[in-house]
Parts: C-alpha cells; sequence; structure tokens
C-alpha cells in the first residue's frame, strides 16, 4: 500500500508542479515577476510533498504504539488476565496470524478461540490506521498545493522561497548526521562511564591479565573480573604491524609502477583488478585465511620444525612443530592482502598530484626514472603517504572478521606472530553476542573498549588529514 501511495503523491507532486507553472504563465503574461514560472511551479510541488512526507513519518513514528494502545484496550478479559510477557507474546501470534503465518506457540483454551478473533481484529486496526494515514497524507498533499497556488504572484518571491527549501532540506541531511554522530559518542560515553565506575581506568589501561568472565566460585581467578586489556592493545598492535608489513611496501610499489611506469594499457588492466580486492566482503577474506593461508603457513613452520628437531635447535623445533592454524601472522598477512588497494589507490593518487616540473626538472638534469622517484616524487609525496598510510593503520586496527576467523580468542600478552592472539574489535564482538546482562562490568567493558578504539582511530585520522592537508596546500 505504502508505494501505492507514494505513486499518488508523486502523480499530486507532478501535478501541483505542471500546474503552477501553467497558472504562473497565464498570469504573468505582460507583467513583469520576480521569479520565473518554473520557480513557482517547484515552489508549488514542494508545498504538495513536503506536508504529505510529514505526515507519513508521524504516521510511521505513532502508528505502532497507537496499534498497541488499541490492540490492549480492546482485549478480552482471558487475555488482559495474563502475565505482561504472555500477554505480549499472544499478541505477536495473533499479529503473525492475522499475515497468514502460522502462530510459534500452542495456547490453550480458551485463548486458542479468541486467537483468530483477535487477528482479524488487529487486521483491522493495522487497516484503519492505514487508510487513516494515508487518506491524511493526500489530504495535506491537497491543501499545501491549494494554499502554494494562492501565493502564485507576481510580487511573490517564489526563488528565495525554493532555495530557502533547499537549504532547509540540506540542513536537516547535514544535522542528522552531526546528531547521529553524538548520540553514538553519547552512548558510547556514557556505557564506558558505567564501565569505569566498576573498573579502575588505570586497570583497565595497565592491566596485564583479561578475563571478563562472571565468577562461580569466590576463589578462582576470575572471581571480580580480570579486566587488564593491555594483552588486546598489543594483539592488536601485532596484527596491524604484520598487516602494514605486507600492505605498505606492496602498495606503495605498486602505486609508483602504475603512476611512472606502466603504460596506459597496463595500467587500465592492473588498477580495476587491484581494486577489486577493496570490494571483496571482509568474511571472504576470513574464509581464505582460515581455510587456505593457515594451514599453509602450519605446514610450512611443522615441517621446519620436524627438520629441527634433535638437532641442536631442538627447543625451536619442538615449537615450530606444535604451531597451528590461528595465528598472528595468518590474520596480519591477510588483512595486509586487503589493504593493499587501499594504500596503493591513495598513494597513486598522490603521485599524479606531484607537479610534472619536478619530473621535468629532474629529467632535464640528467637523472634517470628510477632516480628521479627516488629522490624527487617520494620526498615530494611524502607527506601525502604518510597520511594514506595512517589511514590504513586505522582501518587495520578496526578490522573484526579476519582476525576473529585466523587469529583465535584467547588474549595472550605476546609479540609472537605464531602465536594465538586477539584484538579489541573482536572482543567487543564477543562481550556483545547473544543475551547479556547490560549493568555487569562484563558486558559494560565493551563500551571502554570501544570507547578507547574510537579516541585512538579518532587520533589517527586527524593526525592523517593534517599531514594531508599539509601537503595538499604545498602543492595545490
Amino acid at each position: 500500500m505504502i508505494w501505492i501511495l507514494l505513486l499518488i503523491l508523486a502523480a499530486l507532486a507532478a501535478a501541483a508542479f505542471v500546474g503552477g507553472r501553467a497558472l504562473a504563465q497565464g498570469r504573468f503574461r505582460g507583467v513583469r515577476a520576480h521569479s520565473r514560472p518554473a520557480q513557482h511551479g517547484a515552489y508549488a510541488l514542494i508545498w504538495v510533498a513536503a506536508p504529505a512526507l510529514a505526515v507519513l513519518m508521524l504516521a510511521g513514528v505513532f502508528a505502532a504504539p497507537i496499534e498497541r494502545q488499541l490492540t490492549a484496550a480492546g482485549a478480552p478479559d482471558a487475555v488482559a488476565a495474563l502475565e505482561p510477557f504472555r500477554r505480549e507474546a499472544f499478541f505477536a501470534d495473533a499479529h503473525r496470524l492475522g499475515r497468514g503465518e502460522p502462530a510459534l506457540q500452542i495456547w490453550e483454551r480458551p485463548l486458542a478461540e479468541q486467537l483468530p478473533v483477535e487477528a482479524r481484529r488487529m487486521v483491522r486496526v493495522e487497516r484503519t490506521l492505514q487508510w487513516g494515514a494515508a487518506v491524511a497524507a493526500v489530504l495535506a498533499a491537497i491543501l499545501g498545493g491549494l494554499f502554494a497556488f494562492t501565493q502564485i504572484r507576481p510580487n511573490v518571491r517564489a526563488r528565495n522561497r525554493v532555495e530557502g527549501w533547499v537549504w532547509g532540506a540540506l540542513f536537516v541531511c547535514s544535522a542528522v548526521a552531526v546528531l547521529t554522530t553524538i548520540g553514538i559518542i553519547a552512548s558510547l560515553a556514557f556505557d564506558a562511564f558505567r564501565f569505569f565506575q566498576h573498573v579502575p581506568a588505570t586497570e583497565f589501561l595497565f592491566g596485564t591479565k583479561w578475563s571478563p568472565q562472571i565468577a562461580i566460585r569466590a576463589d578462582q581467578v576470575g572471581s571480580s573480573g580480570a579486566f587488564g586489556a593491555v594483552p588486546l592493545f598489543a594483539g592488536t598492535l601485532l596484527i596491524m604491524l604484520i598487516a602494514m608489513l605486507v600492505a605498505a611496501p606492496i602498495g606503495l610499489l605498486s602505486a609508483i609502477y602504475l603512476s611512472e611506469y606502466a603504460g596506459r594499457p597496463a595500467r587500465a588492466v592492473i588498477k580495476p583488478v587491484l581494486e577489486i580486492l577493496a570490494g571483496v566482503p571482509t568474511v571472504v577474506y576470513g574464509f581464505f585465511a582460515a581455510l587456505t593461508v593457515g594451514p599453509a603457513l602450519r605446514v610450512f613452520f611443522n615441517e621446519i620444525g620436524l627438520f629441527l628437531i634433535g638437532g641442536p635447535l631442538d627447543g625451536l623445533g619442538q615449537y615450530l612443530a606444535l604451531v597451528q592454524n590461528q595465528m598472528a601472522l595468518t590474520a596480519g598477512a591477510v588483512m595486509g592482502i586487503m589493504l593493499i588497494p587501499f594504500v596503493s589507490s591513495l598513494s597513486d593518487d598522490i603521485l599524479n598530484a606531484v607537479p610534472q616540473s619536478l619530473r621535468d626538472g629532474s629529467f632535464a638534469m640528467g637523472a634517470t626514472k628510477s632516480e628521479t622517484v627516488k629522490r624527487v616524487l617520494l620526498p615530494a609525496a611524502l607527506p601525502g603517504i604518510a597520511g594514506a598510510l595512517l589511514l590504513a593503520v586505522s582501518r587495520a586496527i578496526g578490522e573484526t572478521m579476519i582476525v576473529t576467523m585466523a587469529a583465535g580468542l584467547a588474549a595472550n600478552l605476546t609479540f609472537n606472530p605464531l602465536d594465538t592472539v586477539t584484538t579489541v574489535t573482536v572482543q567487543i564482538v564477543t562481550l556483545l553476542t547473544g543475551d547479556q546482562e547490560f549493568n555487569s562490568a562484563k558486558t559494560l567493558s565493551a563500551f571502554g573498549l570501544g570507547l578507547t578504539l574510537f579516541l585512538v582511530t579518532l587520533m589517527l585520522n586527524i593526525v592523517a588529514q593534517r599531514i594531508v592537508q599539509t601537503y595538499r596546500e604545498q602543492y595545490d
């Protein structure tokens, strides 16, 4: 029904535009008007569309609460006597039955007899509200159009009014984005503050044991929870370093090749193929890491370990022979592959932004192309490349799926790339998965981790943007 209503409103708006323009052309014949007929038509279109959309938005917000109130008010005594939880379940089954779907529960008599009756009543209430919203929206559109037609006069500043509506719409869109960001930060900060009321910030930031489980016995290690996040920070840093060791050189060298050495045919093929990697979902990278890269690295290190066992490096051989699929090296390497198109694309744009006059001057002095790249282009583009790498670092810090599938969940304080580690984002997902109690330090610790991650990535993005702005100011 909503699509039919939107088509009707679109037709009314189009008719208002055509009618307003025609009316303005007729009234302004031989008269010098402030605005053109098309601007009066646009003004009429706005006054048809805006009130109708406002009514539909209000209906979308308040229809469900009104429907629940009407349904509860007319419920039979047997339904009204139920506990709130069972009453909501009964209404949910009645709503499903009204849509032609089977009920989720088996109800005893007399509730079983009341279920189809309530389903039909809920359908009537829902349809009444839908038709009421549709009629109100159409009526608002008609009244808005009539008002706009009364405003079509030579001295009316329709152009300014249309521009005012456009400015208002753009301002609302910007305000929604800003308010959404503020809301996210506020909710994150509020729950993080609740967490720090349970756990001191010093323990969280500098503690070396992460074990946020609920205590079963008073004498167990995690009886009050261990919320030292240093192992998570170390795991995040380790995987990020491995990823950047893969992505930075390969991405930068590929950008240099595409910018300075590749011809148009080669660039037309290689650049799209590189950027295909950016469109691959991270869960696919996770599968690739867990099913291909991890087993390959395990076999590689196990064979080295078996070769070393019995020799002077027997201890190292024993360790390498027990290496498993899940390790920081696997997650970091695959994450680096994922970041290659990110680094390559940004670096390529930055290198292409370096003025051609610098290249020409270097060639005029007798420098080769490789010497020009090493001594002219890279120093000139270094601030922009540094900003691109910092953006890649913030992207690596926020990655979750690859680490979950390839590095494991163990919070080990280690910088050994062959060990199992976990990261901040993985623990946030783990802590908030399933039914959780949001007044315990265990669940609230996810918000403490989220706030820390937000501040770190924000700082990295600010530094990167400042570096890039400095670069642009130098070469624009």
